[in-house]
């Protein structure tokens, strides 16, 4: 039994956590007007105080009239500090700096069936800009909590390209040449653009930037931030280790959580976080045990896997659709985000792969890796279900 231990080892790591999925952004959202008038706006969802973020509703309107004063300014404090350990921003060649920035509860629209508002604080800093500065960036701190989104409006029109930056990293520099008064920047091609259009190849880097920024994000949701989705795909793969049941059930998963995740981020559909999560957390418990008690493949397991990708593509949806993108830059996110998740979970198949093909025969390995870990998946998955429904 002591060489079971060698992939129990990576398993235990991820299980320490204790976190399903958590909430990865700070949208940053810069807006621009062509007489240098500009905002920069910081959003935080008050969950993003909480251990597990997932694991708490949505602060409504009238969750957050029932606050006292007190309790509402130590979520202003929360906030700010939050903002100070994410971001840094510059105006052209100078240092980096903080601005300060004004905190208020804003109220925003509710991302499911809830018929209330949800409360978020929203930090701004207007200011007029230097008519030297050339550009404008911001820079992930490498104590950020969270990713950062880095998208901008310019005279009210979303801007195309779109960075998702992990800690200790540099937005693109955005161009300020449209403002008034400044010489319109040189042109990569020979007839002269207007200050508001670009060419189609800068149209095309955008494009290029935004999808790769998107497919990393989606990458890292699953390997390693997204540990029930990592659970579930291992209760996939752990039922066989045969090519053709794994391609059937990972096929099916892949279309059923595209679906969903394209027809929530395009907000044709939403749900509740708090049916949602529970049920992903179920969906964990439910494949893990089919492994011990179900041995072997059947197809009608297809239908489990087709409804619970459903589900998990709804637990995806709110890394796209809570922010304000320009519609060209939300289908290549949604494209970039789904690539991503796919990279990440053949990278999860492929490393447990190599953790175990070492044991050749399959009744070994069934007692060794599969039912041993098919019930530390189980107990998990029970586990989240029963704190996210009750607690």
């Amino acid at each position: 039994m002591k060489t079971s231990y060698k992939f129990f080892i990576p398993l235990l790591i991820f299980v320490h956590c204790l976190v399903g999925h958590p909430i990865p952004d700070i949208p940053i959202v810069g807006k621009f007007n062509s007489d240098g008038n500009c905002s920069i706006l910081v959003e935080i969802d008050t969950r993003s105080f909480a251990e597990d973020p997932e694991a708490v509703p949505f602060l409504t309107k009238s969750e957050f009239e029932k606050l006292s004063d007190s309790n509402k300014s130590a979520l202003i404090f929360q906030a700010n500090n939050m903002i100070e350990d994410a971001l840094l921003l510059r105006f052209g060649d100078t240092e980096w700096y903080l601005p300060a920035f004004d905190l208020n509860f804003t109220e925003k629209e509710a991302a499911d069936f809830s018929d209330e508002n949800i409360v978020v604080v929203v930090g701004r800093h207007d200011t007029f800009l230097d008519p030297n500065a050339s550009f404008y960036q911001i820079r992930s701190k490498a104590e950020a909590p969270y990713d950062l989104i880095f998208t901008n409006q310019i005279n009210g029109k979303p801007q195309r390209r779109v960075n998702v930056l992990f800690p200790d990293e540099e937005s693109f520099q955005l161009d300020l040449s449209f403002i008034d008064g400044k010489p319109i920047a040189k042109p990569k091609v020979e007839k002269l653009i207007s200050r508001n259009e670009k060419s189609a190849e800068e149209r095309r880097e955008d494009a290029r930037s935004t999808f790769y920024s998107f497919t990393r994000q989606g990458f890292v949701h699953v390997l390693p931030l997204g540990l029930d989705h990592i659970l579930f795909v291992l209760g996939l793969f752990f039922l066989s280790r045969k090519w053709k049941p794994i391609l059937y059930q990972v096929s099916v998963f892949t279309v059923a959580h595209t679906i969903t995740l394209g027809l929530a981020t395009l907000e044709l559909i939403s749900a509740p976080s708090h049916i949602v999560e529970p049920i992903i957390a179920a969906s964990i418990a439910v494949v893990a045990l089919e492994n011990i008690f179900f041995p072997n493949y059947r197809h009608s397991r297809l239908f489990i896997v087709f409804f619970f990708g459903l589900i998990h593509g709804l637990g995806f949806a709110g890394a796209l659709s809570a922010f304000d993108l320009d519609p060209a830059s939300l289908v290549i996110g949604l494209f970039g985000f789904n690539i991503g998740v796919e990279f990440g979970q053949l990278a999860v198949i492929t490393i447990v792969f190599f953790l175990t093909f070492w044991i050749k025969e399959e009744i070994q390995y069934r007692k060794l890796i599969v039912i041993p870990c098919s019930i530390l998946i189980a107990l998990m998955g029970i586990y989240w279900t029963i704190e996210r429904v009750f607690f």
